[in-house]
């Protein structure tokens, strides 16, 4: 069973209240990985991509390119699949559970 998460403009620094969504780097249905770059957001300051906090697949975009964003603001919803982080954990764990520290001798 998947979750969908949202995710807000954050706070881009210097007390920005807002940014313009320039453009989408990702469309609804696209599979993402975290920290893809999801979006190119322009402020009074510079204009920035921002990575996905999530990996999964784009369940919705919230605004179109050339709206202005409050801060905290959703501006776009991921489907995630639970269980891929602890598969990845559960991988990890998996390669020492034979007694080694998970470092290579040398």
């Amino acid at each position: 069973m998947s979750s969908v998460k949202e995710f807000k403009l954050p706070d881009l620094g210097e007390g920005l209240t807002e940014g313009e969504i320039l453009q989408w780097l990702v469309k609804p249905g696209e599979t993402i990985v975290l920290n893809q770059p999801i979006v190119e957001v322009e402020t009074a300051k510079a204009a920035v991509e921002i990575p996905s906090p999530y990996a999964g697949v784009v369940a919705e975009v919230m605004f179109e390119p050339g709206t202005t964003v409050d801060v905290g603001s959703t501006i776009i919803r991921i489907e995630t699949e639970p269980g891929t982080a602890s598969a990845e954990v559960s991988a990890a764990r998996d390669g020492r559970t034979d007694g080694r520290s998970g470092r290579e001798e040398r």
